[in-house]
Parts: structure tokens; C-alpha cells; sequence
């Protein structure tokens, strides 16, 4: 499978245990599995926080599909 396109379907979500409104998203497989090489360094901080704070900032993440815009 293209690695592209495995992606783009859909996003690994942490929703705020806090801020109803605020999340963080990454481009995933239907797995939930996120391409760490493809991502920019400051989306791969991210993405590393917010695993690592997942019950104390985060709800544990959901696969959703992507958004079309």
C-alpha cells in the first residue's frame, strides 16, 4: 500500500480532559498507527506529549476520519 495514502485517510485525536474544544490530530492509518518520519519535528513533539501525558491532559486517543475540506 502506498504510504500516502494509508495516511490520509484518517487522524489519531486527543481530546483535552479539560478543554472541551481543544485537541490534538495527526494523520493516521485505519490502525491508528502515525508515520513519525513523515512528521514535521514540532508535529512529532506534540504527538510524543500527548502520549505521554494521556490521562492527565488527554483522553486516550480515537481514530476518526479525516475531515474533507
Amino acid at each position: 500500500m502506498d504510504r500516502t495514502t494509508a495516511y490520509d485517510g484518517y487522524e489519531l485525536r486527543f481530546r483535552s480532559l479539560f478543554d472541551e474544544g481543544r485537541a490534538l490530530a495527526f494523520p493516521c492509518d485505519a490502525q491508528g498507527h502515525v508515520d513519525l518520519d513523515a512528521m514535521s519535528p514540532r508535529a512529532r513533539l506534540n504527538y510524543l506529549y500527548a502520549r505521554t501525558v494521556i490521562g492527565r491532559e488527554y483522553f486516550l486517543p480515537d481514530v476518526q476520519p479525516r475531515a474533507m475540506h
